[in-house]
């Protein structure tokens, strides 16, 4: 009994020394990442005669962007200007690809030794890091539909207005309690203002002018909302690569280097030339995880659980049609059947969510709520279709010919017979598909949804913190989630037809 016993234990220690060994690996792999120099990172640049900067392509004309003569190549304004900083400071710019949101986290990381990219000066930013004296003096623009009344920005209480997350008009309008609709790119929020989704658009006027006031369907009021500076972010504790860029910022002032640039990109206008700078200020204040904060979490969870079940709802009988079409339908159906699978199977879900809220917005306006029920529940119909057929496939054939011995029809056969043992075995896979579903729900935010993750990214960047917000969202998952799997669980013990209730 004992040497039994060891020779069945023997491979699970292996196996834990293997897994042992292989997260070791992995650590030491990572833990080569860049780290946050203490005020020594102008030093660090010199040696290796390279400046990271990060920055978001997305952000598009006229920032960073891909030329379209080379897309390898990367061209806009901020390239020009790092240039001109790299070849004053002796040494070479290199452009890290980084989500916008990220950029000022992942800066206070050490992922690079600067930011810039769009960059507004606030009082929330001065708090958390370094900042340079200003490269560019933008305004706040408002954009409305033609023919909408509002001529101020207090006309907009009550409304609903597209902006972008973690910028200075997104302070404006929470400082101003107007509902703010949050997008991650610049033409995203005048698609939605032209379908009547948004009730205006507050944005710099760099992105006004090049995405939104050109449109026929837009005006833009003709005086600026407010007005503030794009400047370059550094770790706290650089002082000395501060002073450096700044002096180097002076000197293309000086020369004219800076002005050459901007009118290059058609952006130099009155505004570079006051003689001080303007900064966008507001007066907010580090949150902390109070009860508010908490009750949003609670309504951004049902959000959540509401669009899952709903999405869900609508993917467990299609995909069921869908099964037994590929099973039991006729060479059409059949083949219908597969190509609507592999094509939700085979493209990505933000694609699909993409296309059903803005592709097809001039033919049919979904709002964001219905897009992510539809989308979410059409592309998991594919995915149910095959935990369905691979169930319907595990039926005994003798179950349909005792069936059709007894008199029952196809129909019949399907319903009384099949399907029900179908459901049986399908369970497991399908309580998975669920949770999964759960938490894919958190790409609906590209299309202004606020959920769960949406909550959580923007509470972590209200706090200044990820780690507090993060564990409440996981936690909030748990509790949607488990719920879910109890039931499922007991729901199969209840239904289990073998002698394993243990497994259960």
């Amino acid at each position: 009994m004992v040497a039994q016993f060891v020779v069945h234990t023997r491979p699970v220690k292996w196996l834990q020394v293997a897994v042992a060994v292989a997260i070791l690996a992995v650590v030491a792999a990572c833990d080569g990442g860049a780290q946050p120099s203490k005020g020594n990172t102008l030093a660090g640049i010199r040696e290796r005669g390279e400046i990271t900067w990060g920055a978001d392509i997305q952000g598009g004309e006229p920032y960073v962007y891909e030329d379209p003569a080379d897309p390898s190549k990367k061209i806009g304004f901020e390239v020009d200007l790092m240039d001109a900083i790299g070849r004053r400071l002796g040494v070479k710019p290199r452009m890290v690809q980084y989500s916008w949101s990220n950029l000022v986290p992942s800066l206070e990381r050490g992922d690079f030794d600067i930011v810039m990219n769009g960059l507004e000066a606030t009082s929330d930013r001065k708090e958390r890091i370094l900042l340079s004296e200003p490269y560019y003096i933008y305004a706040e623009t408002l954009a409305i539909r033609k023919g909408d009344p509002y001529r101020s920005i207090f006309d907009l209480v009550g409304k609903r207005v597209g902006t972008l997350n973690q910028t200075y008009a997104h302070d404006m309008l929470r400082l101003l309690g107007i509902e703010q609709v949050l997008y991650e790119g610049n033409e995203e929020p005048y698609l939605d203002l032209v379908q009547g989704r948004t009730d205006a658009v507050l944005l710099d006027n760099i992105i006004a002018d090049r995405y939104g006031c050109m449109r026929p369907q837009l005006h833009c009021l003709p005086y600026d909302i407010a007005r503030g500076s794009y400047v370059i972010g550094m770790r706290k504790g650089d002082a000395e690569l501060k002073a450096a860029i700044d002096g180097a910022l002076a000197a293309m002032r000086a020369d004219g280097e800076l002005e050459r640039i901007l009118r290059k990109s058609k952006l130099w206008d009155d505004r570079q030339t006051e003689v001080t700078p303007v900064s966008g200020t507001t007066a907010t204040r580090k949150r902390n995880f109070d009860g508010d904060l908490v009750g949003q979490f609670f309504q951004a969870a049902l959000v959540t659980l509401e669009l899952s079940i709903l999405a869900f709802l609508l993917a467990v009988p299609l995909g069921l049609l869908l099964a037994v079409s590929r099973v039991y339908g006729s060479w059409p159906a059949r083949t219908l059947a597969r190509i609507y699978i592999e094509l939700f199977r085979g493209t990505p879900v933000l694609l699909q969510l993409y296309v059903l809220y803005y592709g097809i917005a001039s033919y049919v306006n979904l709002g964001p709520m219905q897009a992510a029920v539809i989308g979410l529940g059409l592309n998991y119909a594919a995915y149910e279709a095959e935990v369905y057929r691979g169930a319907l496939l595990a039926i005994p054939r003798g179950q349909g010919e005792a069936a059709r011995a007894l008199g029952l029809g196809p129909w019949q056969t399907l319903r009384h017979v099949m399907v029900p043992q179908a459901l049986r075995l399908a369970l497991p896979p399908m309580t998975n598909d669920f949770v999964a579903l759960l938490k894919d729900s958190s790409l609906v935010s590209v299309i202004t949804v606020i959920e769960l993750t949406k909550r959580m990214t923007i509470a972590a960047v209200d706090m200044r913190s990820w780690l507090v917000p993060g564990l409440a969202c996981a936690l909030m998952y748990l509790m949607l989630s488990f719920p879910l799997s109890e039931l499922a669980r007991r729901l199969e013990r209840r239904l289990a037809r073998d002698q394993r209730p243990h497994t259960l």
